[in-house]
């Protein structure tokens, strides 16, 4: 493993830890901080760690659907979150990319990050109980 790919999956951790602990300030701290040592794109390779989690070992094969019943009426960050994750699922690295700078542009990233954090923990439980 690469000193950056370790460092992101550090990132990805802390991210998770506080995400756990329930403190939404030190998940937002944490992407601030790699923003800050390694741009965006540090923040991307963190958020796209947290999808791989989120998905796990059942990462389908082949083309996968998105299938959120109402997407259209939920929330700009659930929206962002269940397109990242389906890109992610489809190794479709040019679409989250996009979602991920149309969230920046949007000034809506912290908000997306935090919520797709949320989400991965409340699949890991999920997974666990």
């Amino acid at each position: 493993m690469t000193d950056h790919a370790q460092q992101t999956l550090d990132d990805a951790t802390a991210v998770l830890r506080s995400a756990l602990a329930g403190d939404g300030d030190a998940v937002v701290g944490t992407f601030d901080a790699v923003v800050d040592r390694s741009g965006l794109a540090g923040a991307y390779g963190v958020a796209w760690c947290l999808a791989a989690t989120m998905l796990g070992d059942a990462r389908p094969a082949g083309a996968c659907a998105l299938d959120f019943p109402g997407i259209d009426q939920a929330a700009y960050d659930t929206r962002w979150v269940a397109r990242f994750v389906s890109a992610y699922a489809n190794d479709d690295g040019d679409t989250g990319e996009a979602l991920f700078g149309a969230a920046a542009a949007d000034g809506l990233l912290p908000d997306c990050l935090l919520t797709l954090a949320g989400s991965t923990v409340a699949t890991l439980r999920s997974r666990a109980g």
